[in-house]
């Protein structure tokens, strides 16, 4: 199949059967994961990644435009940058998991955030996206999506090592 033109499931199975169960769908064009330690304990980094309003304060490509509720199935629409995303929470595991599906322009996105408490009172986050939908290696490309993700994940430590 030519990833060109790969659209991937549907944005209810990518929300079913992948963001629910812990995936992100592999076989997309673009599919980025990265990783940081943060020299702060699980529930501090989990305070500062959950608050979705809070955003803003320490990365300002990010901003909430409408959240009613933090609840699985519940929808919120954010912006980073200048595009404007509709999300769907998958799952919430305070102190373990956040995931979401979102779509914007039709293409089709999985947001994975995976906290892991280590020794010393460090958490590794892990984020890993899978980011579908025709041409979108062309015009997105995994490195940007990457890029992205590192400096989310540097800000993220930034503000949770305070």
């Amino acid at each position: 199949m030519n990833g060109l033109f790969y659209r991937g499931p549907s944005l209810e199975k990518l929300h079913t059967d992948y963001a629910l169960r812990g995936r992100i769908d592999e076989k997309a064009p673009i599919v980025s994961t990265s990783s940081v330690v943060v020299n702060a304990p699980v529930d501090r980094v989990w305070e500062v990644m959950s608050d979705l309003r809070g955003w803003p304060a320490w990365y300002p490509q990010y901003r909430v435009l409408d959240l009613t509720e933090m609840a699985p199935g519940a929808f919120f629409r954010w912006q980073l940058g200048s595009m404007k995303i509709t999300s769907r929470f998958a799952v919430i595991d305070p102190g373990r998991e956040l995931t979401w599906t979102g779509v914007v322009f039709g293409y089709k996105a999985v947001d994975r955030h995976l906290l892991e408490s280590l020794d010393d009172a460090r958490t590794r986050v892990t984020m890993s996206e899978s980011l579908a939908g025709p041409f979108a290696s062309v015009l997105y490309g995994p490195d940007k999506l990457r890029e992205g993700h590192e400096r989310y994940l540097s800000a993220l430590k930034a503000e949770a090592e305070k």
